[in-house]
């Protein structure tokens, strides 16, 4: 009886160990690798930027006077958004123009002192000739018409200073006018004004504020143009072109997928992250607006590719540094490399070498798997998860 009883022990020892413990078969869900003709897909992080932006400010160093805008207002063109302090400009522009009329004085005083240089040379000249003609009738001595000859010479010679002087005094009137164009221009640079519509993204500084040449003061977008700026893994970014359709989806709005396309895929790709960069923009923009430097995750559809044997990612192991898959042959398994293809966002892996249609595949196990495991194919996923 002693023996019976444990013989049954032994025996049901023996079960328990065989199929609940270390020795238990380990429970599997199996695959059978089938040909398909996959759409791989790109995935992406990149952040909402504004297509247009626009940084104003000073074209001369000076201080911030006032600011008429705050962020997130909406700005039409040519609306002032902000002035600088003109300091000296306007009292120099008043300088400017004192010495202008004075400048236009002086051309009108050397335009008098030609005209009456010219009507000067006009009578000596007359006299000149008068005393030639009286000295062929011996009516004037010799001396006489030498001396109207050299009065002739020297209002010739004044007419000449005149024109001289007149041609300085335009040329100075010019040369005031240029300057004061150029005050005005330099005041009007002054005035901050909206290059096109569109919204106030920043405020770079505040009344009192001192800025140097080409420091902004405001920055705008075009909140009508917003695109992600994407990077995408250069070991997968095979394929990777412009109009291809691609779905956005924002931090913000977790879960909604925005359409949307590549722009752009840009000619210089980020060497340190090993990344290419691309533009996506919105089929049609989401309301409201997402913020700009938002997160978004950038999925991009690539064309149909040709079928070939695929199975599930997951099915995918590494076992001594190397991949492949648990393949089952006559109820056994054995570990067999393979050669990784394209891949799509629904977990498919296509399989270029390793693999044949048809061919019987471990999925999941509730453990991990060796060359020496005894297998259970599972009737569901809940069975491998008890």
């Amino acid at each position: 009886m002693l023996i019976g009883v444990g013989a049954v022990t032994v025996v049901l020892f023996g079960y328990v160990v065989l199929r609940s413990g270390p020795l238990a078969p380990v429970a599997v869900a199996t695959a059978a690798v089938e040909a398909r003709s996959i759409s791989p897909a790109l995935f992406g992080i990149g952040t909402v930027e504004a297509r247009f932006s626009y940084k104003i400010g000073p074209t001369i160093a000076g201080r911030v006077a006032r600011i008429n805008v705050d962020v997130g207002e909406q700005v039409r063109a040519g609306q002032v958004l902000a002035e600088m302090d003109p300091v000296d400009l306007d009292a120099r522009v008043a300088a400017l123009d004192a010495a202008i009329g004075r400048a236009e004085a002086s051309v009108r005083i050397a335009e008098a002192q030609v005209d009456d240089a010219l009507a000067r040379k006009e009578y000596a000249l007359a006299q000149a000739r008068r005393y030639e003609e009286l000295w062929q009738t011996r009516a004037v001595s010799q001396v006489a018409v030498e001396t109207k000859r050299q009065e002739s010479q020297v209002a010739d010679a004044a007419l000449s200073a005149a024109r001289s002087n007149l041609l300085a005094a335009q040329q100075d009137l010019q040369r005031n006018r240029a300057d004061r164009d150029g005050l005005i221009k330099q005041r009007e640079n002054l005035v901050l004004i909206a290059p096109v519509e569109g919204m106030i993204a920043a405020r770079k500084a505040e009344p009192g504020t001192t800025m140097v040449a080409g420091q902004a003061v405001i920055e705008m977008i075009d909140p009508t143009n917003l695109w992600i700026n994407a990077r995408f893994d250069q070991i997968a970014a095979t394929g990777l072109r412009q109009d291809l359709p691609a779905s956005i989806a924002l931090r913000s709005r977790a879960g909604k997928g925005v359409p949307g396309r590549i722009a752009r895929v840009e000619v210089l790709a980020d060497a340190v992250t090993e990344e290419n960069l691309a533009k996506v923009v919105f089929d049609t923009l989401p309301e409201p607006l997402p913020p700009i430097g938002e997160l978004a995750e950038v999925s991009v559809a690539l064309p149909e590719l040709t079928p070939l044997p695929a199975i599930p990612n997951a099915a995918v192991q590494n076992v001594g540094g190397r991949l492949g898959v648990w393949k089952i042959e006559d109820g056994k398994i054995r570990f067999t490399v393979v050669q990784l293809g394209a891949a799509d966002l629904e977990g498919l892996v296509q399989i270029t070498k390793g693999l044949t249609v048809g061919d019987r595949i471990v999925v999941y196990s509730a453990s991990r798997l060796a060359s020496t495991s005894r297998i259970r194919v599972a009737d569901n996923l809940a069975e491998l998860l008890k």
